[in-house]
Formats: structure tokens, sequence, C-alpha cells
């Protein structure tokens, strides 16, 4: 994985700010400019910025403007807060187009200017939460994909951040940032490496080397991890990532990592998800175009693991088993055909009507082998269905349950972190789209209500337990830059589900 992350300080009072950086960064909000508030040094320059209508504060607007020689820094960076009171997703858009106009300029570090008045401008009032939104805004906004060119630029983007409070802060709103700045940087760093992953070619991620990431991972943090090959696999009867599976030389993996926060397993959330590293279709090949942006059908996997990362950093008192079922998709003598029978581990069988609805069916083993881990409730997260893009394109995330309670909770949690989720309904005349004249269940019932029955096939492995199905087909590769996200994977849904884990725990 690449060094993607930026180094975050925080510094108040009349400290020497010369080794901060020569870039400096004021968030001016549309009220300011109103009220004059703006900083003595600064109000001429934009005062005529505004007058020419250049810079007048709207929420995401950035201007750059270069210093004269002999001033404290070489360019100051404004941008615009829009209108009071600010949420914590206004700081964390203003920070992201901050980050994207200092790597524009090639800046290494940056200095940035807090109002005194940040935290009593902001809906939550809190320094904690306004710290928390700018460090991940900024971290996620600077993000760099991972490159493979033979010539290099020998600027690395923005490499040290830091918060400069100037006058006395109490002791409580310091605390408030200290805290909010880790927190900030765990689920920056939890979603970048989501980010790392999901833009890996095809070639360099195979379902081994997703399941050496996963172990990686648990071993720096000390977790307990388990890797099954396919040998196990068949042993244990997981017939569902095995008929996936088989189409390919790369073999499947079933990935474990236990994350124990409490002194007794109880309590337990199973995060299932679906590491598909890549989807040709299988025999129900995919038509050629797009199918490049396939390397991102793991989206889910890497959303797991980009939790995990998150809680390690944080250690939280909950409890947490993630599942990654992880597959290749490939046509060949040996894969599963459409009309073929396979048995799950839960005995349940399933009629494969089309082998590129193979999603649901690694997740079916997943789902079970989640529960036998000691999940007492369930969420899974897959790239799994394109009808949810029709529906919903790529803004929002589909969301499927079986417990409208539960989803409110995790849909509360989104709000907090801008991440956007839309629940599908799951009347019964659904479920009952999924039944099979020779099986147990089909795994492709048609187009008409696909994303809602692809995730109630899912659901159906849940065994009653309370379950959240999350659709990111739409939100896990972006087309293009937006907010926060980058242009390909965006590490989708890593701060809404640490968010919800923590809140709800």
């Amino acid at each position: 994985m690449s060094d993607n992350m930026v180094e975050v300080r925080w510094m108040s009072g009349q400290a020497s700010l010369e080794s901060e950086g020569r870039i400096k960064v004021s968030v001016i909000t549309k009220q300011a400019l109103k009220d004059g508030n703006v900083a003595e040094w600064l109000k001429p320059m934009v005062d005529t910025l505004e007058r020419n209508h250049l810079f007048e504060g709207r929420l995401n607007q950035t201007y750059v403007m270069p210093l004269p020689e002999g001033a404290s820094a070489e360019a100051v960076i404004l941008v615009g807060g829009g209108e009071r009171p600010l949420t914590s997703e206004d700081l964390r858009l203003s920070a992201a187009a901050a980050a994207k106009a200092a790597i524009r300029i090639q800046a290494e570090q940056v200095l940035f200017e807090v109002p005194a008045l940040l935290s009593a401008w902001t809906v939550e009032g809190s320094s904690k939460e306004a710290a928390h939104a700018l460090t991940e805004g900024f971290i996620l906004g600077a993000y760099k994909p991972i490159h493979y060119r033979r010539e290099t630029s020998a600027y690395e983007g923005v490499r040290r951040l830091t918060f400069y409070h100037e006058g006395a802060v109490v002791d409580q709103e310091a605390e408030g940032w200290k805290e909010g700045i880790a927190s900030g940087q765990a689920f920056a760093a939890g979603t970048i490496l989501s980010r790392d992953l999901t833009n890996l070619p095809g070639n360099l991620l195979r379902p081994e080397d997703l399941a050496d990431t996963a172990v990686e991972l648990a071993q720096r943090y000390g977790l307990e991890v388990e890797v099954l090959d396919e040998s196990e696999m068949e042993e244990r009867g997981m017939g569902g990532i095995l008929a996936i599976g088989k189409g390919s030389v790369n073999p499947p993996r079933m990935i474990s990592i236990k994350y124990q926060g409490r002194s007794d397993w109880d309590e337990v959330t199973g995060l299932v998800g679906k590491g598909i590293t890549f989807d040709t279709g299988g025999i129900s090949l995919k038509k050629a175009p797009g199918m490049a942006d396939m390397i991102s059908d793991m989206g889910g996997a890497a959303s797991v693991l980009g939790v995990i990362e998150v809680l390690g950093r944080l250690r939280p008192e909950i409890n947490v088993v993630a599942v990654i079922a992880s597959a290749e998709n490939m046509p060949s003598g040996s894969a599963t055909k459409p009309g073929d029978l396979i048995t799950t581990l839960s005995g349940r069988t399933i009629e494969m009507l089309n082998t590129d609805a193979e999603g649901r069916v690694v997740l079916a083993d997943g789902m079970t082998y989640a529960r036998e881990k000691g999940a007492s409730r369930l969420l899974d997260i897959a790239t799994l269905t394109g009808a949810v893009e029709v529906a919903l394109g790529n803004v929002a995330t589909g969301a499927v349950t079986n417990d409208e309670t539960f989803l409110q909770g995790f849909i509360m949690a989104s709000k907090q972190t801008g991440e956007k989720v839309w629940p599908l309904p799951s009347y019964p005349e659904y479920w009952d789209m999924l039944k099979s004249d020779v099986a147990d269940l089909q795994n492709s019932p048609g187009r008409f209500g696909a994303a809602i029955t692809a995730g109630l096939f899912i659901g159906t492995f849940a065994e009653g337990m309370p379950w959240i199905h999350l659709d990111i087909a739409g939100t896990a590769y972006l087309p293009k830059e937006r907010g926060v996200d980058p242009k390909g994977g965006t590490g989708v849904m890593v701060r809404t589900i640490t968010q919800w884990l923590i809140t709800e725990k």
C-alpha cells in the first residue's frame, strides 16, 4: 500500500510557525465577509476579491493568492465556508477543497488557521467533531492514488498539516482538538487503505493477495486471523464460494479477523464483505466495455478491511468479526455453468441461473461463517448489482434490511459522516421472487427489483438475525472526483460503518 497519509499537528498560542509551512489556509464564511470579520492582514485583499466576484465565501470555493516577498507565507488558500451554522460535512468538504488547492500549487507543508469561534459556528458545537471533520476531510482530499508510470514527479503531495489557534485555548477545547485529530486520522487511514486495495489491478490482487493483506493488517494490531484455502472450504462444505472460484487458476479464500474490544465475546457484529478480485461474469460473460472496472468488485472486502484498520487504531470497546469471501470469477472448462445446482455452508441449495450473479453466492457462505464465528447481528457490504446504479446512480448506497430500527441507526451514522444511504423496501413479495422450482433459492430472479432481491438473497442466510445489506456498486468506484472522494476507489462506507459501530456499542 502507498504512503498516502498526511502528518497532522495542532498548535496554539504565539508559537513560532516558521517550520510549519509557507502555505496558509484561511476558511472564510459568507457571514464573515458580510460582517468584515476577516484577519486584518487579509481584509484589504479579500475585500477586493469579493468586490470583483472572485471570492464570495461559497462552500467549497477556493482562491489561491500569492503573497508579496517578506510576508509570513508564500501564498494563502482562501476556502469558502458557506452559510453559518456549519455542519461537520461543511467542514469536511472545505478541508478537502483546501487540500486539492494545496496539491495544485504543490505545497508540501500547510498551516491551517483555525478561527477562534469555529466550534461556536458549527451545528454540533464540539471542538472534537470539528477537528475530526477537518482532519479527515483534508487527508482524504489530499489522497493520491498509486500509479505505475516509469517517470515520477519529485512532488509527493502534502506531507504535513498544522492546525493553528492564535491565542490561548482552554484545556477542554485543546483536548477536544487532539482527540478529534486522532480519530480523524484513523477514519482517513481506514478509508485510504480501502481505496488503495480497490484501485489495485486484478493481476496484482488475487484472492491469496487479499488474504495476505488481511493477515498483515491483523498482525499489525495483534488481532486473531484465519484464512481457509480451497481444500479447507471443501471439507467444511462451503459450496457457494467454491462454485464461483473453481473457474479460475487463482483459488478462492475465506478470510476472518476477530476484533475483541470487550472482555466477553458477546454482542458481536459480523461484517461480511464481497471480495471478488476480478469479475468477468464467468460463463455468463460480461460485455467488454467497462469490464476493466471490475477490479473494483472487491470493494466490499476493501471497506471491511478499512474498518478493521480504524478499529485497530482507536481500540473501541466493541466486538467485531470481519469475514471476507474472496474469489475470482472466470470462464473456463471447470467453471460453474448456468443451471448448475450448488449446496452452501448453510445446507441450502441454490439454482445458478446466472453466473454473473456471483457476489450473493459467495456472501451466502460468508454470512453463515460469520454466524459460526459468534455474530449476533450482521452487516454485509458488496458491489452487488448494476440495478442499484440505475436506481440511485453513483450518489447513494442502497440498503436492504430485515429490521427497520436497526437500519435507522445506521442511517443516522451516515448523516454524521456525509455518506449517503438510501433504504430499499423488503416486502414479502420480493422474498417470494427468490423461490426456485428445483432448489431452495434461485440466484437471479430477473431484472425487476433486482437490487432488492439480490440483497434479500443474502439476507436469507442471516437466519432471522438483525441484518443490513449495503450495495455499493455505484459508490465504491467513481468516474471522476467528487467532494472528499477521488476518481476510482472511494473507500465508501468505511467511515459510516465505523461511526455506527462506535455509536451503537
